[in-house]
């Protein structure tokens, strides 16, 4: 009798916790979405932002946070891909291996600032790109880095070993075992963590603030030659992004609706990780079920 009270003392505990947890989250979006979505229009998404004067949008920051992340996944997938297959199917157990783990681990923990002002000294200074979209994609690889690569190795590390025998026993290489038959089986937890990955770049702002920058120049959406220092594509110009958007309103902003644009960004901000986090989930469900012909997962 005893040990059953204390097993429903345990469950009842645990359920109060994660009540708790949900209801703070839930909270904390409620209060978001109910302050900015009103404030969310066809000319608040598309239209320049003003520094002065009311009704400005947030087209611009928009464009920037969307592009970022496009150039940092490009960078960054092929390099934690080639490092996740490495440490996953080849890398030796010995001394340097538990090192390279360890300095990603390291690198994984470090503060989004402390990234930012690395990339401010090294590629804004010392390499004089300034303030600029190629700088700040490239602090963001190095803030993505880490955690890409440490999931695609945990979804290559989960495929059963059979697997890999199985390719073996049928004369295949080592190299097209895991292309052919490894890669595509872990092919859905990778998915996953690439969008999950995708929407925590999405968001950030502390590294940006000293490598893209704060300011949202005047581009021309008609002009896509990337040499024009006008186009949305020229990666030499600021970039102020979203979230860094957000930050600089609450921190300076002298516009009439300063609160109305930043609870309008945040709620767009907020609704572009939403998104994002279940769009990870579908597509990790439906490559699931289409690589082992399971109905529900």
């Amino acid at each position: 009798m005893k040990t059953k009270i204390q097993n429903r003392i345990a469950l009842t505990t645990i359920r109060i916790i994660a009540l708790l947890v949900v209801f703070i989250l839930m909270f904390l979006l409620g209060d978001i979405l109910i302050a900015g979505v009103p404030h969310i229009s066809w000319h608040f998404l598309t239209a320049p932002s003003q520094s002065f004067t009311s009704g400005g949008g947030i087209g611009v920051q928009l464009f920037n946070s969307i592009y970022l992340l496009f150039l940092t996944l490009i960078i960054s997938f092929p390099i934690s891909l080639g490092a996740g297959i490495f440490l996953a199917e080849y890398a030796p157990k010995n001394f340097l291996t538990a090192t390279v783990r360890m300095a990603i681990e390291v690198l994984s923990s470090l503060p989004s600032v402390v990234v930012g002002l690395f990339g401010f000294l090294l590629f804004v200074v010392q390499m004089k790109m300034g303030f600029s979209i190629i700088a700040g994609a490239i602090a963001l690889t190095f803030f993505n880095l880490p955690l890409l690569t440490r999931n695609i190795e945990e979804s290559l590390t989960a495929v059963p070993d059979l697997q890999r025998e199985a390719g073996m026993a049928l004369g295949l290489s080592k190299w097209r075992t895991v292309t052919r038959i490894v890669l595509p089986e872990a092919l859905p937890g990778i998915i996953t963590g690439v969008v999950l990955g995708a929407g925590r770049v999405f968001g950030e702002a502390a590294a940006l603030i000293y490598t893209a920058g704060q300011s949202a120049t005047n581009i021309d959406f008609t002009q896509w030659n990337p040499l024009n220092s006008a186009s949305p594509l020229n990666l030499m110009r600021p970039a102020e992004t979203l979230a860094v958007h957000i930050w600089k309103i609450n921190s300076e902003g002298v516009m009439p609706d300063a609160s109305a644009v930043s609870a309008g960004s945040s709620a767009v901000l907020i609704i572009a990780v939403l998104f994002f986090n279940l769009l990870a989930r579908l597509l990790g469900n439906a490559l699931y079920r289409k690589l082992t012909a399971t109905k529900n997962r």
